[in-house]
């Protein structure tokens, strides 16, 4: 993460060093000059406050990473068009400009909102916390959060979800999980997409990927798929779709337990 690119300071946290701001000053009185551990306790601090809107309103977020043109928006248009009739989905989309992702999931009937985040190569969690606001949560099953291209610092800010997809296409060459190592360790599911593209460049090997991954100990499933032709989509739609169970699940649990403490209390 650098000042050059922006990363440090966001349009979502920059209330938080401008003056009156509370990491304006340090502790001794000075203006503060290394702000970046405070603004990723103070970014952790609000990710906690999603997660915990998500989860009352028992809506699962995945956050969707990867490089720049992997295919992102494309697999989520393709995965509203075949469970936006189960379930009810919104996409928080992030880009540096424009609202073009946006408008294409809008197409879909889906609510969608952008964040344009200038400068910034990532979101972090004062942004999508503002787009929350945006959104019915209690009419929602899913949130996905379509994070900026790139593969390094959107790893590295907590959002509240409740897991991280990395998508890695065939066209970027499978060594990218060795290339990028903070990206990938963070993945609870790797999806190799535009793998319609495999017998065009058969220099990229599934199984040199999933070598990859599994060198940065990382156990993550990894399913191939073609958001374009549909092949390998009813894997990663029985994913998303378990995930949401899950939640349901866990959210059930603990408000019978909640519901138990409060009946046996003194």
């Amino acid at each position: 993460m650098c000042d050059t690119c922006g990363c440090n300071v966001t349009p979502g946290n920059a209330h938080l060093v401008k003056p009156g701001g509370a990491l304006h000053r340090t502790d001794d009185g000075r203006e503060a000059v290394s702000v970046l551990r405070n603004l990723l306790h103070e970014n952790d601090h609000t990710a906690a406050h999603n997660r915990q809107h998500f989860d009352q309103h028992g809506v699962l977020a995945i956050n969707l990473m990867s490089s720049p043109g992997a295919g992102k928006t494309a697999l989520l248009e393709a995965t509203i068009k075949r469970l936006g009739k189960e379930l009810s989905i919104a996409v928080i989309e992030g880009d540096l400009e424009t609202e073009n992702d946006a408008e294409r999931i809008r197409q879909h009937g889906v609510p969608a909102i952008q964040i344009t985040t200038g400068s910034a190569c990532h979101l972090d969690a004062h942004m999508v916390h503002d787009a929350l606001h945006q959104l019915d949560l209690a009419a929602l099953d899913i949130v996905f959060i379509e994070n900026v291209g790139n593969l390094v610092c959107p790893a590295s800010f907590d959002l509240g979800q409740h897991a991280n997809v990395i998508l890695l296409s065939v066209p970027e060459g499978d060594d990218k999980p060795a290339k990028y190592p903070v990206m990938f360790r963070a993945a609870d599911l790797v999806l190799l997409s535009k793998c319609d593209l495999l017998p065009l460049l058969d220099d990229f090997s599934t199984d040199k990927a999933r070598r990859h991954l599994r060198e940065l100990a990382n156990p993550a499933e990894v399913f191939e798929l073609s958001a374009r032709t549909g092949d390998g989509m009813t894997q990663w739609l029985d994913w998303v779709m378990d995930r949401e169970a899950r939640l349901e699940h866990r959210l059930g649990e603990l408000h019978t337990d909640n519901h138990a403490d409060a009946t046996t209390a003194p």
